[in-house]
């Protein structure tokens, strides 16, 4: 069974806000004490949380689909609803977190990060907040917002100081494992390596980690031989040191010519190329391997690179190679610390962005695109007549109705709030301007608005209540002295 994944895909749902309650305060021998209902709970968030006992992406391999709570559902006496418990995911260090279009969210790098991957909704309001001057007793509250839904992919970038890269079987797990307490596995084949490999090795008062990253090969940036899986495991590191195998039995290889490949699959995957280099020489205890180093030396150390002949087999030379990274970690470190934080910057909405936008489409629908409008949709009971009119007044004032009179909308016409699956279809009907008088029917009723469950078969009930004299007189009576035996009036 697999031990290390390093990209993975996960499903996170956040939790819905509690819907809000509908309440009048009553007390025996007391008038009627005026709206009561609590707000609904705020729904769960999905965060992702970066832990330093956590080391591997394979929870969310066996587990990708990861829901919050929701909130629960407001009380009266001003009783708000629970608020949904967070679901807080542990994440190794160095996760970057992609959308499914492949854009980078957020680089997880530091313990304690926290992203929040899936935004809760938030809980409806209840009559109580809802009530105003003008509507001092509301028939009905606000629904919670869903929570949100986001499909995102997580990759491992291993944070380490050092990276070990080369050709498939140079030496690259043998040299770790001789360095550090790491135990790769170790064979004489190619792609032994099939994950990174991690080490701290210490070298006097400097402690720094190593990364032994599987073999690159011709074609890596372009993804052969599992190239990107590879080369995004040295992106973090502030050195790399190359072990070239000077005892390989391919005749078309040599280190140089295996120095000059790798360094241009670094330039050709972007953002490698500038890193401070070491080059290990390994394999020296083998006579055709010294030979070798001795030849190809002079020419590597003439293009300004430190390089060292070691042997990771017989532990030779590795105490200088060891200082020489410790060197490089030093001042790359003294570096960092210098380094500003980055400002963060603040772009508030523009003084004439109204919140929305309606579009003209082809077949003569309207489409009104917007937070507001989209939250407020949600947010609203279809089943309130009530609640329909206080939508109707929120996208009135917004500015709604006079943008869709400009788009050349009249009544009857279709439009849209919202894209795709979630969008509300009605036939629009202008609002009529109107004051607070038109507020005083029953709670849950606007005078504006047919009730939803009312009237459905208005057409059809005139035609069968309203009944002529004739018909009325041929209606069936019962007889008084034999309820079981009816006759029409009129028969003796």
């Amino acid at each position: 069974m697999a031990t290390f994944v390093d990209r993975v895909t996960l499903h996170a749902v956040a939790g819905s806000g509690g819907d809000g309650c509908v309440s009048v305060h009553r007390e025996k021998f007391k008038p009627l004490g005026g709206p009561d209902g609590g707000n609904g709970g705020r729904g769960g968030d999905v965060i992702l949380f970066v832990e330093p006992n956590t080391t591997t992406l394979l929870d969310f391999h066996h587990s990708p689909h990861r829901k919050a709570t929701n909130g629960s559902l407001g009380y009266g006496d001003f009783c708000n609803g629970k608020e949904g418990k967070d679901l807080i995911l542990p994440v190794p260090n160095g996760t970057v977190v992609k959308d499914e279009m492949g854009n980078v969210l957020s680089d997880l790098v530091g313990v304690g990060t926290r992203f929040v991957a899936a935004q809760g909704g938030k809980g409806g309001l209840g009559n109580a907040a809802l009530a105003s001057s003008k509507r001092r007793a509301p028939g009905f509250a606000l629904k919670g917002e869903p929570g949100e839904t986001r499909t995102l992919i997580l990759e491992l970038k291993s944070v380490a100081d050092i990276g070990l890269i080369g050709f498939p079987s140079a030496g690259k797990s043998s040299l770790i494992a001789a360095i550090s307490a790491a135990k790769p596995k170790i064979a004489d084949y190619p792609f032994t390596t099939l994950v990174p490999n991690l080490g701290v090795v210490q070298a006097g008062d400097t402690r720094f980690t190593v990364a032994d990253v599987p073999g690159l090969i011709p074609g890596a940036h372009e993804g052969k031989g599992l190239g990107h899986e590879f080369l995004r495991h040295v992106e973090r590191c502030a050195a790399l040191v190359h072990v070239l195998d000077c005892a390989t039995l391919e005749s078309d290889r040599d280190p140089i010519k295996d120095f000059d490949i790798i360094e241009e699959e670094l330039k050709l995957y972007g953002g490698l190329s500038e890193r401070p280099r070491i080059i290990a020489l390994n394999k020296i205890d083998l006579p055709d391997g010294k030979a070798m180093a001795d030849m190809v030396q002079p020419s590597l150390e003439a293009h300004g690179y430190q390089v060292f002949q070691i042997s990771a087999a017989a532990r030779l030379g590795l105490t200088e190679l060891n200082y020489a990274m410790a060197k490089i970690i030093q001042e790359a470190r003294k570096n960092e610390a210098k380094e500003e934080k980055i400002r963060i910057v603040l772009r508030p909405t523009a003084v004439d962005d109204n919140g929305f936008k309606v579009i003209a489409n082809e077949d003569h629908s309207f489409t009104v695109l917007g937070d507001k409008p989209e939250r407020w949709v949600k947010q609203t009971d279809f089943a309130n007549a009530e609640a329909i009119g206080y939508l109707a007044d929120r996208l009135a004032n917004l500015g709604v109705e006079k943008e869709l009179f400009k788009k050349g909308a009249k009544e009857g016409d279709e439009v849209r709030i919202g894209l795709g699956e979630d969008a509300v279809i009605f036939d629009w009907e202008p609002t009529i301007e109107a004051g607070a008088e038109l507020l005083a029917g029953p709670r849950g009723s606007d005078l504006r608005i047919e009730s939803p469950w009312a009237g459905r078969y208005i057409g059809e009930a005139d035609d069968v209540d309203q009944l002529s004299d004739d018909e009325i007189a041929g209606q069936w009576e019962y007889n008084i002295a034999n309820p079981n035996t009816p006759r029409i009036a009129g028969e003796e």
